[in-house]
């Protein structure tokens, strides 16, 4: 065991861990070594605290509030500290600190949350010598879940240089302590234990395909499972925590019109059509929330393009976004309070859960393997002609086209990755998702484009000193878009020869021509 060094342990009971630890460690000797006992800390209240995304979590640490302080716990067991006001918001709005810094890598989109509420308290056992001269220690924190019937202690094992054996020792005892469901395990384990109505939250999940499975049950669980998705944002879009909810919402059922889309035959004509308009009309009331806080959030990308004498021009203009903003945002809430929508998405969702009320299609019991090897196959074909027919002349409109054939084939080839080898799927995917990038931002300008234009004449301030200024700023602002739109068009023809190079023609045959023959 290296000097320095620390181990962690979780323990779960029923029963009271102070008394426990006192019973089985105070006054047993390690060696020489004497085991005392210090503290235990007054009890206090704690709020646990994570992103919706859990990406605390996820990072293997641990957030708490307590004292009006944040308490940070590291991988290892080891904590930091610092100040912490009432309203967190997000990492950034938090004061600097040692916290703050560790934070860093948390996305700036997501607000901090109080996911979970209970009571600490804390003590120390400390391995002396005869001289009172420490060489090991162990902390531990008792924590009590509010609504929870179990009480969770983490220990950690602190060692000091130069005294490595009292570190084993002192490890060693406290990994035979025998409580109920004691784990050796790190910080982020507390999690599950501290949260009794505990889940976890992935907008990314893994897709479970077999090779076997028909098309049929492989849409309707990749639906099912895209649905819940969504539905778990609901509570988030109505109390407006963050941005992330609505998108992650309108992501989720993007990608289940999607597979009601690419899976042909699957479903019967008539259903797909009834699909079709069914998930549009969930997702259409969403849209002008969902554009409004796109362009809120890259507010200072539009002050980086412009020259300072037109940023009044632009302030105002933002002024105007906030505040429809805030009035859409009251219409979407009020949507989703309605039993309208839920009977709606709930009736959509019990449909593909149970599937017996769905019109099956020509090619619903095709095996899950050949289905996707043909769907990809004339997917990706399908692109290449479209793309080597583009050059200087070609229509703003192909150039569309081609974005949306290239955001169908790499839905079909995240949908089916799991019938196909892990490491060709991501050598594919990389220059695929290199064109997106160039076709995205060729499609974004354009739109932004249209957008601002179509907001200034229909939002004129009633100063005429305030309708100049946004006049003149949304002029100079659409012809830069422009400017950058050309630009990016320029890259896509690039972009395309690498997707398009001999490696990876030879890749996609390898993949897809042949196998569902």
């Amino acid at each position: 065991m290296k000097p320095s060094a620390n181990v962690t342990f979780i323990f779960a009971s029923s029963a009271p861990e102070l008394t426990l630890c006192q019973d089985a460690m105070i006054g047993k000797k390690l060696g020489r070594l004497v085991l005392e006992y210090f503290g235990p800390e007054a009890v206090s209240r704690y709020d646990l605290i994570d992103c919706f995304d859990q990406s605390i979590r996820k990072s293997k640490r641990l957030l708490l509030r307590t004292n009006k302080s944040l308490k940070l716990l590291l991988p290892d067991g080891c904590h930091m500290r610092q100040p912490c006001s009432e309203n967190m918001g997000f990492v950034a709005d938090l004061p600097e600190g040692a916290v703050k810094a560790q934070l860093a890598g948390i996305s700036p989109l997501r607000t901090l949350l109080i996911v979970g509420r209970g009571t600490i308290s804390s003590w120390e056992v400390v391995a002396l010598d005869r001289n009172r001269k420490t060489h090991a220690r162990a902390y531990f924190q008792s924590f009590q879940a509010e609504g929870g019937n179990k009480s969770v202690t983490l220990v950690t094992v602190k060692g000091l240089r130069g005294y490595d054996k009292a570190f084993d020792a002192l490890t060693a005892l406290i990994g035979r302590l025998r409580y109920k469901d004691g784990l050796k395990q790190d910080v982020a384990s507390l999690y599950r234990q501290l949260i009794p109505d505990y889940h976890d939250y992935n907008p990314k999940p893994d897709i479970v395909i077999t090779r076997e499975e028909s098309s049929f049950q492989a849409a309707n669980n990749i639906i099912s499972l895209y649905m819940a998705i969504a539905r778990h944002n609901e509570p988030g879009i109505i109390a407006d925590y963050d941005s992330e909810f609505l998108h992650d919402y309108r992501v989720s059922l993007r990608k289940v019109r999607s597979v009601v889309s690419l899976f042909k035959g699957t479903y019967s004509d008539e259903q797909t059509q009834d699909l079709k308009q069914a998930f549009a009309k969930l997702m259409e009331p969403t849209g002008r929330l969902r554009d409004l806080d796109v362009y809120l959030l890259d507010r200072q990308h539009y002050f980086d393009l412009l020259p300072g004498v037109l940023h009044d021009g632009l302030t105002i203009m933002f002024k105007m976004f906030a505040e429809e903003r805030s009035k859409q945002h009251k219409v979407i809430a009020a949507h989703f309070k309605r039993s309208a929508y839920h009977d709606s998405i709930s009736q959509l969702a019990n449909l593909f859960s149970h599937s017996d009320g769905l019109q099956r299609g020509p090619n619903a019991l095709q095996p899950a393997y050949n289905y996707a090897c043909d769907l990809i196959w004339k997917r990706y074909r399908k692109i290449g002609k479209i793309a080597r027919a583009i050059d200087d002349d070609t229509n703003d409109e192909d150039v569309h086209e081609l974005r949306i054939h290239c955001k169908k084939l790499r839905y079909l080839m995240e949908f089916f990755s799991p019938l196909f080898d892990s490491k060709h799927i991501k050598r594919l995917l990389k220059p695929l998702r290199r064109l997106q990038d160039n076709l995205g931002l060729f499609n974004d300008y354009s739109v932004q484009q249209e957008f601002i234009k179509d907001f200034t004449d229909s939002h004129r301030p009633k100063n005429k000193e305030q309708k100049f200024m946004v006049a003149k700023t949304a002029g100079a602002l659409i012809a830069v878009l422009y400017q950058r739109q050309m630009e990016e068009r320029d890259k896509v023809v690039r972009s395309f020869i690498e997707f398009d190079s001999e490696t990876i023609q030879v890749l996609f045959r390898k993949l897809f021509q042949h196998c569902g023959k």
